[in-house]
């Protein structure tokens, strides 16, 4: 067995053909089909069923499962050499949600490209919910969040603090209004993110102490979506105010004060306690603790 034959085995299972297989790693499908029939013979087991569309077989997959295993730990291995180098370097996987993708990294990730031109970043935008999940799992090396809940298996530290704010569009028949309650938003057509995100639970334990019901006319994954539609007047909105900087400057949306809403939400990084951390994770989040917080929330 050798690494190649996994790699060759993690691809089948991934594209369901012995040809796309073979076209992403350089082979020829007689190649690709020899080095799965090596290692069937290794283990005297048949792993791929292969009728049309190709599958892994229950043998494949409890063996895929201990290949995905051996691949990263020789990936982590390839790291650690790599670090020997004293040039940071490696690659990062980020997971954020969208409002902070779009307005925060920016600015973070342009500075740490210039300084560290050998670490490549990849960023996948997620409701605020699932980041700290996909950091437990695995899934994503580094998040930055809101820091709402305490995991033992997670190490924290707050970045910035953010506040969510009511919103709505020049348009709407509060836009004059500069400051409310929340007993007096009852009948007032929300436009909502959807329940799997921190800024929708608070809202929701909000109006649940007021025993209000909201008047949701839609509900919508990311911020930006919400802020779209406020723009438009097809509802009010509550989003991170650090979200609208740029439609609060431009007037195409405008701020109410609710007093229920003033609580200072904490933002920060998190990655997984004990986890082995490359030399390009440390140097990331050695810079990214150093910032000074109107580094973040500078509305420039």
């Amino acid at each position: 067995m050798n690494i190649s034959q996994l790699e060759t085995l993690l691809t089948i299972s991934k594209t369901m053909s012995f040809r796309k297989a073979g076209e992403l790693l350089n082979l020829t499908q007689p190649a690709v089909s020899a080095q799965i029939k090596s290692l069937e013979d290794e283990f005297k087991t048949v792993l791929i069923d292969r009728n049309q569309p190709v599958t892994l077989t229950d043998q494949g997959r409890v063996f895929l499962e201990h290949a995905e295993r051996i691949l990263a730990i020789v990936e982590e291995l390839k790291q650690r050499l790599a670090d020997l180098s004293e040039t940071p370097q490696g690659n990062i996987v980020l997971g954020t949600t969208s409002s902070i993708a779009m307005q925060i990294l920016p600015r973070v990730l342009s500075y740490f490209q210039n300084q560290f031109p050998r670490i490549k970043t990849t960023i996948y935008s997620m409701p605020s919910a699932q980041v700290m999940a996909n950091v437990e799992n695995g899934t994503i090396d580094i998040g930055i969040t809101y820091l709402a809940e305490r995991n033992p298996n997670l190490v924290t530290s707050v970045l910035y603090y953010d506040t969510f704010e009511l919103v709505v569009s020049p348009g709407h028949p509060l836009a004059d209004v500069k400051y409310t309650t929340v007993d007096k938003l009852k009948d007032v057509p929300f436009v909502m993110l959807t329940p799997d995100t921190l800024i929708r639970r608070f809202v929701d334990q909000m109006f649940r102490k007021y025993n209000i019901e909201p008047r949701i006319v839609m509900e919508l994954s990311s911020s930006e979506e919400v802020k779209r539609m406020a723009e438009i007047n097809m509802g009010a909105a509550i989003v991170s105010k650090l979200s609208v900087t740029e439609e609060l400057r431009r007037g195409t949306l405008r701020l109410i004060k609710v007093s229920e809403l003033e609580t200072t939400h904490p933002v920060g990084v998190v990655y997984k306690a004990g986890r082995y951390l490359s030399s390009a994770m440390k140097q990331f989040l050695s810079d990214l603790k150093g910032m000074p917080e109107d580094q973040f929330i500078s509305s420039e």
